[in-house]
Formats: C-alpha cells, sequence, structure tokens
C-alpha cells in the first residue's frame, strides 16, 4: 500500500512533466506557411460596347516610388470613375522601377475590390512632365449609360517638329473626320524632349477643351525634335472614309463593340518573331468576334529603328490593306521584359 502511495504521485509528476515539455515543443515549432492563392493574370483581351466607352488620363504624382504611384493613380482613376469597370489600361512608366510590378499592382487592388481585370499595357518612357513623377496611366471604362451612341474615331499619331504644328495636324485631322474640337476625348502626345511640353499643353487646352491630355518623353535622349500627337474622338455622324493612297489618318469605331488587346512582346529581331507575335494578338482577339480584318487601331512600340522598320514592312500581311488601321509606331525606352524589342496592342471593331 505505501508502494502505490509513492509510485502515484510519481505518475502524476511524470504526466504533468510529458504535457509541459509537449506544450514547449508546440510554442518552439515554426507556425505552419500560409501560401496565398496566385493572383489571376490580366485577360489578353476584353471586348466592351462602344457607346458606353470612356477615356481617362490618371494625375502625375511624385509621392512615394512606383508601386505607391501605381496604386494611388489607379485609386484616382476608380474615384473619378465612380466606379465603373476598367477594361483597359496603358502605363507609361519613367526610370528604373520594375515595370512588372504595374500588372501585379493592378490584379491586386482590382482583386481586392472583386473586379474584372483590364486588358494591360505597360511602356517604359524616358520621362513625364514632373520631377519625381514614374508612372501615368491612360484607362478606357465602361460607362452604365451610353455616351458615343454614333460610335468613336482613332487618330493616328503624325510626326511634326513643333507644338504649333502637331496640334494644327490634329486640328485638321480632326476636321476632316467631321469630329467636333469639344468631341475630342482623349489626346496623348510623345515628344523628344519635355520642354516643348507646356506650349504643346497649352495649345491643347484651346484646340480641344474637354479632352484628357496626357505628355510622355519617349527615350531618354532623343535624337531629333519630334512630337506625334494621337487622338480618340466621339462621332456625331458617319465621316467620309480617307481617300486611298493617302497616310492612314483616322479609322472610324461605329461597331457595337470594341476588342482591347494587351501588349505582345517581341523578343529578338527576326521575322518569324514579328509575325509570332502578330499571330498571338490574333488568337487573343478571336474567341471575342474579332480578326485582323476588324483592326482599327495599332500601338507598335518597338526599341530600334531597324525594328521599327521590319513590323512596318510586315504589318500588312495581316492588316487589311483596303481598311488599313489608324495607329502609333514611334521608339520608345523600354518594355516588361529586358529581353523584349518591341510591343504591339489593338483595338479592332466586333460587328
Amino acid at each position: 500500500m505505501a508502494r502505490r502511495l509513492v509510485i502515484l504521485p510519481l505518475c502524476v509528476l511524470l504526466a504533468c512533466g510529458l504535457w509541459a515539455q509537449k506544450r514547449k515543443n508546440k510554442k518552439d515549432e515554426e507556425p505552419p506557411t500560409q501560401v496565398l492563392p496566385p493572383l489571376p493574370e490580366p485577360p489578353e483581351a476584353v471586348v466592351a460596347e462602344t457607346g458606353r466607352l470612356s477615356f481617362q488620363v490618371s494625375p502625375l504624382s511624385a509621392k512615394g516610388l512606383l508601386s505607391q504611384q501605381v496604386r494611388d493613380a489607379l485609386k484616382t482613376l476608380m474615384r473619378d470613375n465612380h466606379g465603373v469597370p476598367i477594361v483597359k489600361l496603358r502605363a507609361f512608366v519613367a526610370g528604373s522601377g520594375d515595370l512588372r510590378r504595374v500588372q501585379t499592382i493592378v490584379s491586386e487592388e482590382l482583386t481586392d475590390r472583386k473586379q474584372a481585370l483590364p486588358a494591360i499595357s505597360t511602356i517604359q518612357v524616358g520621362a513625364l512632365p514632373m520631377v519625381g513623377a514614374q508612372v501615368v496611366l491612360e484607362s478606357v471604362s465602361v460607362e452604365k449609360k451610353a455616351v458615343n451612341p454614333s460610335g468613336l474615331v482613332f487618330f493616328s499619331a503624325a510626326d511634326a517638329r513643333d507644338a504649333a504644328t502637331a496640334v494644327a495636324q490634329l486640328q485638321k485631322t480632326v476636321s476632316a473626320a467631321s469630329v467636333k474640337p469639344a468631341n475630342v476625348l482623349r489626346v496623348t502626345c510623345f515628344l523628344s524632349s519635355l520642354d516643348d511640353g507646356p506650349a504643346v499643353r497649352m495649345a491643347l487646352a484651346t484646340s480641344f477643351p474637354s479632352a484628357a491630355v496626357d505628355l510622355v518623353q519617349m527615350q531618354r535622349l532623343g535624337l531629333q525634335a519630334q512630337i506625334a500627337c494621337e487622338a480618340i474622338g466621339r462621332l456625331d455622324s458617319q465621316p467620309p472614309a480617307p481617300q486611298s493612297g493617302t497616310p492612314v489618318q483616322f479609322a472610324m469605331a461605329t461597331a457595337p463593340k470594341l476588342v482591347f488587346t494587351e501588349t505582345q512582346l517581341i523578343f529578338r529581331d527576326q521575322d518569324s518573331d514579328i509575325r509570332l507575335a502578330f499571330l498571338r494578338l490574333g488568337k487573343a482577339m478571336e474567341p471575342l468576334g474579332a480578326s485582323y480584318k476588324d483592326v482599327i487601331w495599332s500601338g507598335v512600340y518597338p526599341l530600334t529603328r531597324t525594328l521599327a522598320m521590319k513590323i512596318d514592312a510586315l504589318r500588312f500581311d495581316f492588316f487589311d490593306r483596303t481598311h488599313p488601321p489608324a495607329g502609333t509606331m514611334l521608339l520608345f525606352e523600354g518594355l516588361p521584359s529586358i529581353d523584349a524589342t518591341a510591343a504591339i496592342e489593338l483595338a479592332a471593331s466586333v460587328h
């Protein structure tokens, strides 16, 4: 009996010791790693109603680094749009920040808000017209009601050597397309030097008072004076078609819907590399009801003049020669991949 009385407390002490040791071991263990679900990838292409599209430009900010500026610009666009969906974003990034962060941040912000992701294009430029500014976002949004019942016109970026000539050329083209100056919705001017920026902005404000304006310097070191302004306008009536044999100055978007693609990167500089990018863009548009015969605008962003010439020579193997698209093809500073040599994006009608 006495032996049992001695053994019982020892068993209790041993059990308590084991329990305490187990608790200590649990505390020392690292908590299990939480694996966050991967962010959804932005679509290769999106489709939206032509009559409900609106066009915006984010304000420049010098606050923080690239990530903060992207978040702030996106939040401002969404606030000013009253929460309507964004279907297309084109980001111009200046500085040494990682361009890939733009897509990641857009995916994070819109996924958190349970909004569909837009097609995204990201291009590196030489500079923006504010010291410390690293990004400007151009957005295409879908309004709740029709704002372009007769359709849109996309205007090509035409080269000029000074601000007055650049804006005068755009005025002439807008008039030829039967678009009222007050119905020009967005103007993006690409400059070889931001020294011309104030004069360009003042001329645009006078000529197109309702337009959202974006100015970017294409490369850090422009070799020659250059200003090229592209634009988007609202139609009041059917404009005349461009005359055959003249440069394509504008293209109409009167179909019920438009498709916008992301930028398709080109790697290396062989003809086969360029053709591959065009083929991939065609496959992205096809499920949404558009093909190359429907393309109304192309944005081409090469990093070298040699590649620009090759793309220019090959593009009509895909585009409709009888109804060529408007567009922009200028030399830029960089792209999201250091191995990329050029990028292409498209807008196409869906009949």
